[in-house]
């Protein structure tokens, strides 16, 4: 181990707990895991129980073949005294600033339909004109602080679930979606803490959080989402997009999720309210 490269001294236990910890979640062998990454099982297991501590460039293989998230990438190295390799600024930070351009333009481009960027916990960072507009016509945004919850504003009765149709089966699939688009496939505990907000709201039931409880929607090719309005049901679907190879902790965890009218009524419905102004 380099100067340059050991920030730490180095603790055998602590890698060796959370590479049995990530492949246990990844449900992989350590055989398979070796086959994976040209490492011997026996060195594995050696890691695993705090015999030894790999290289730097070993981590960084080993981490990769586990998918690990960024964050918890600099984590693994920062266990075994290496300096993380990923930043981890602010999403607005300046290193940000060519990806937050780019979504600059992509949520303009999205008008006049509903575009947000969220990060990992549905709080939302950015939206084009379209999106406050749209649903500042269901509901008060202004008493809600800055940064919005999605999850939030679909599940709080004071929010959007008034208006939202067969408000049961979306709710189950946002649910499911939660599980399902965790960074990493990973429910941390900020995670946990945000599912145990929205199971305390009224008539949310536990099982939704099961695998096993898909949505009666599941079996359509999008999964809409009606807001109704004056009688009449606007019906959107989402497009979700994420950031490519990303390199940065904070890129890796943001979503842009750009909202389509499902049909021509709903699309010209939707121009009509958003033309009320």
């Amino acid at each position: 181990m380099s100067m340059q490269d050991a920030i730490a001294t180095p603790r055998g236990g602590q890698v060796g707990a959370l590479l049995r910890h990530w492949r246990d979640l990844r449900r992989k062998s350590q055989l398979e895991l070796s086959f994976d990454t040209g490492v011997s099982q026996r060195h594995l297991s050696f890691i695993e129980v705090g015999r030894t501590v790999p290289s730097r460039q070993m981590l960084i293989d080993l981490a990769t073949a586990l998918d690990m998230p960024l964050r918890d990438r600099n984590t693994l190295l920062l266990a075994g005294g290496y300096a993380p390799i990923y930043r981890d600024g602010a999403w607005d930070g300046v290193e940000m600033r060519s990806i937050t351009k780019a979504l600059e333009r992509m949520l303009y481009q999205h008008e006049p339909f509903p575009a947000l960027v969220m990060d990992r916990y549905w709080n939302v960072l950015m939206t084009n004109r379209s999106a406050p507009r749209l649903f500042s016509r269901f509901t008060d945004l202004s008493v809600r602080k800055a940064p919005r919850n999605l999850l939030h504003l679909v599940f709080d009765p004071n929010g959007l679930r008034p208006f939202i149709a067969d408000w049961p089966a979306v709710a189950r699939s946002l649910i499911q979606r939660v599980h399902r688009e965790a960074v990493g496939r990973i429910i941390d505990d900020k995670v946990k803490e945000l599912l145990a907000a929205l199971l305390a709201y009224p008539d949310v039931e536990p099982a939704w959080t099961s695998p096993e409880a898909a949505s009666p929607l599941a079996a359509m090719p999008v999964i809409p989402i009606g807001l109704v309005k004056d009688g009449r049901v606007l019906d959107y679907f989402s497009m979700v997009t994420t950031v490519g190879t990303p390199q940065a902790v904070a890129a890796q965890e943001l979503r842009i999720e750009c909202m389509f009218p499902a049909d021509e009524a709903s699309e010209a419905f939707h121009l009509e309210i958003l033309g009320r102004d």
